[in-house]
């Protein structure tokens, strides 16, 4: 394996597991980049990207299948059903993010440029919101289209690097008391619109297919992102669960402050 491919299966799993872990994928990136060499904003890194999450996307629809399908077999049935009133819920919380990401694009893309100092500050509040989230409550209950709007809020935020998606969609999503299991699934399927949407975006609009890249380097990325994503998903059901999110948050303390030591180490 030559050394583009070797970056790649690397990015590929760091992709795969930080997209559900709550931990940052996008964060993780950049410091993967930072200390591989990989210019983020490099021609082959926009295809890389895209490749990548497409990939875990394609993982949250293989682990939720049962759920998915029931969802669809009951979208166009009457009356109102659950499968209706869930996709209703993921179309609301699509609105903030898809907003503030269209209006502000040039500016989120502007901090993905190895900008690992600001990285690091913005996983120090993704831990932060780990162990707030961890905290037991004792209201358990279903979500509902209000919920949605606030999650909807919380995957916005993560949009800057080093916030992490699932972790701040999560610990909304507890906070407000919502049951463990639905909170997980509502916050792993509420991202694939927008994943796929955007995967599109740059395919059909955008500047991927004009981009040079090994296709071995992208089959390896695209493997090991799938694989690697279907591991940390179910994993990762089985930890909000057993309500053990501050461990995370421990790692994201430290990968902080690593990535702040390693931005001030850089400009010396």
């Amino acid at each position: 394996m030559d050394l583009e491919m070797l970056r790649t299966a690397v990015l590929g799993i760091v992709q795969g597991l930080t997209e559900f872990l709550p931990v940052s994928s996008s964060g993780h990136l950049e410091i993967a980049k930072f200390l591989l060499g990989e210019e983020a904003v490099g021609e082959e890194s926009l295809i890389l990207t895209v490749i990548l999450h497409f990939a875990t996307a394609l993982s949250t629809l293989f682990v939720f299948r049962a759920d998915i399908w029931k969802i669809l077999k009951e979208l166009f049935q009457k009356p109102w059903n659950e499968g209706q009133e869930f996709t209703l819920r993921i179309i609301v919380s699509m609105i903030p993010a898809g907003v503030i990401g269209f209006m502000f694009e040039p500016v989120f893309e502007s901090l993905f440029s190895q900008r690992i100092g600001f990285v690091g500050f913005m996983l120090l509040i993704t831990a932060a919101l780990l162990f707030i989230a961890d905290r037991p409550h004792d209201r358990v209950r279903s979500l509902n289209r209000w919920d949605a709007v606030w999650i909807g809020c919380a995957q916005a935020v993560a949009l800057l690097p080093g916030i992490s998606r699932s972790g701040s969609t999560l610990a909304t999503s507890l906070y407000l008391g919502i049951d463990r299991y639905k909170a997980a699934r509502f916050s792993f399927l509420m991202v694939v619109p927008l994943i796929l949407g955007k995967v599109c975006y740059e395919i059909l609009l955008g500047d991927a297919l004009t981009t040079s890249a090994s296709t071995g380097a992208l089959v390896i990325g695209f493997g090991t992102a799938f694989i690697s994503g279907v591991l940390a998903c179910r994993w990762m059901i089985r930890l909000v669960m057993k309500s053990q999110l501050k461990y995370f948050g421990f790692y994201c303390l430290a990968v902080g402050v690593f990535a702040i030591i390693l931005s001030i180490v850089a400009r010396g």
